[in-house]
């Protein structure tokens, strides 16, 4: 078990024009790449074609890529705008596809804005939500603040302290996503039947 990567999906929270969000999101997913006990996968909520009248873990089958990926990760990143204090809907609706799959893994919020606080906010309004679908938060976040002056327009980084904060950030999900995975196999829950 210890020799297998993490599978470790990451998902871009927003489907707005011109996001800012999308060059962060594309970023983080290069730095966890780079990792060798790390494998990802790169979901765009974006690329969810949710039906306009019909929610949650009813219609999960719909989308077996998305369900696929879940049921096998061991942890998730979330990367997320901050819209007036809160996070996107259809993240919302894209995380309520599912919920048994995400219980007991680790998940770590990458939080961007276009002002000084970097998604602060929006982490804070997602805590009761990851709780409530049974994934583990690790401490350490990523914030992004005046997100768009933080890469070029080929979406190339500009400032390199995030390349240390990126690492922090990624060592405690590594760690977390470990530990979860160690005690979702050895460890008897209600949750996790054989």
């Amino acid at each position: 078990m210890a020799e297998e990567k993490l599978f470790i999906p990451l998902v871009l929270g927003t489907n707005r024009k011109e996001r800012s969000s999308e060059a962060v999101a594309r970023w983080v997913f290069t730095q966890m790449q780079g990792r060798e006990e790390i494998e990802s996968a790169f979901f765009d909520v974006r690329d969810f074609a949710l039906p306009q009248d019909h929610y949650g873990t009813e219609i999960g089958h719909l989308f077996p890529e998305w369900k696929a990926a879940m049921t096998r990760a061991d942890g998730l990143v979330i990367v997320s705008p901050e819209y007036n204090h809160g996070y996107p809907g259809i993240l919302k609706s894209v995380l309520d596809l599912l919920l048994k799959e995400y219980i007991h893994k680790a998940v770590s919020f990458v939080g961007v804005s276009a002002g000084p606080w970097g998604g602060t906010r929006v982490i804070e309004a997602m805590l009761p939500m990851a709780r409530e679908l049974g994934l583990a938060v690790t401490f350490s976040d990523l914030n992004f603040p005046s997100a768009s002056s933080k890469f070029d327009v080929d979406g190339n980084l500009l400032d390199t302290a995030y390349e240390k904060r990126a690492k922090g950030f990624l060592d405690e999900l590594v760690w977390m996503a470990t530990t979860l995975r160690w005690g979702r196999e050895y460890v008897p829950s209600r949750f996790h039947q054989k």
